[in-house]
């Protein structure tokens, strides 16, 4: 698969995924406005994806800035680092890789303005080599609860695409599938976007993986068929207290498993757990524009024009709807997240 994200040459590659699964596109961002453009416009999506786009763009910043000392050159980055962290506010990857990206700054303002240049590549480079890390250990651990024979079901994108590789909630039904067990995944739809039915899909297929789509409304009959075993979703923000912000529809999966009896899981690397936020209520919710609700991926209008739209990006699944959140050390109930993480 080609990668989400990559730095090339001074150059930030982003597999577009507005394009998907329609046109395989590179977007090549060569300065910061183009990659504060690309989050924005969901070129590039998923928190952990974000977070590297972001530690990547805050490099391209400083290795395109004109200052010749360091103190002038800190003070641009830093300019860089708050435009990028306007774009999205709900995802907490997006602001950990940016204050990795600002320590960075601190520990080499001794530095000449080439050395410091380059230690801002490295981190970010470092940054996609141990998301990926992160993602594959969490394969690891969340394969166990799979059982060979199971129907997952999940919600929005939480795969490659959503990661610098490998994936969160897919990335365990990857590699459960790499321990030879038999799954099918269903996929939710995920409107308004469509990041189930557009990007999930693709990638569950592309990986040879049984996969079945369905709308976001159709969940709870298939859960009352008996053909869900198990949910599994990403997430872009977990709360001190076990709380977890993610796509919006996330809630409702959660609620409709906990009626039903089905475990639900949440996948995400450490990075996505903010334990200076208490609980999913003190969460910033994203809204996006009205035109994602109110036409189909950008051009047909399916709502009358003129009418009043809410279009929050994510919602909070509190933490009693939650089996077990799945992280690159373990698996732990939500009640653990804030001692096993405090820092």
């Amino acid at each position: 698969m080609i990668p989400t994200v990559e730095w090339k040459e001074g150059v930030i590659r982003l597999l577009d995924q507005t394009q998907l699964p329609g046109r395989t596109t590179i977007f090549e961002c060569k300065d910061v406005a183009a990659v504060v453009s690309a989050i924005r416009e969901l070129k590039v999506r998923g928190a952990p994806a974000i977070g590297v786009t972001a530690a990547m763009g805050v490099a391209l910043g400083a290795c395109s800035a004109t200052e010749t000392d360091v103190l002038a050159l800190t003070k641009n980055v830093l300019c860089v680092c708050d435009q990028l962290a306007a774009t999205r506010p709900t995802a907490v990857n997006l602001f950990w890789a940016i204050e990795r990206m600002k320590n960075v700054l601190w520990k080499n303002r001794d530095r000449t303005v080439r050395e410091m240049q380059s230690q801002l590549v490295e981190e970010a480079l470092a940054i996609q080599r141990e998301d990926i890390a992160m993602c594959k250990a969490m394969g690891r651990h969340g394969a166990g609860i799979v059982k060979d024979g199971q129907h997952i079901l999940t919600h929005c994108n939480a795969g490659a695409l959503a990661t610098a590789g490998y994936g969160t909630a897919l990335g365990v039904c990857r590699a459960a599938r790499e321990q030879g067990k038999n799954i099918h995944v269903f996929v939710d739809e995920t409107r308004p976007v469509l990041q189930g039915a557009r990007l999930t899909a693709w990638e569950l297929l592309e990986d040879g993986i049984p996969v079945t789509l369905i709308t976001d409304n159709m969940a709870g009959a298939v859960m009352r068929q008996g053909r869900i075993d198990l949910c599994m979703v990403g997430a872009d923000r977990i709360a001190a207290n076990g709380d977890v912000a993610n796509k919006i529809g996330t809630y409702s999966v959660a609620v409709l498993a906990k009626a039903h009896g089905i475990p639900f899981y949440v996948a995400a690397p450490s990075s996505t757990i903010d334990i200076m936020t208490s609980s999913g209520s003190s969460i910033a919710i994203e809204e996006r524009p009205i035109h994602e609700v109110t036409t189909l991926h950008g051009g047909t209008w399916i709502a009358p024009k003129g009418v009043h739209v809410l279009n929050p990006a994510f919602d909070v699944t509190p933490a009693e709807y939650i089996t077990g959140i799945i992280t690159e050390r373990g698996i732990f109930a939500p009640d653990q997240i804030a001692e096993t993480f405090k820092g």
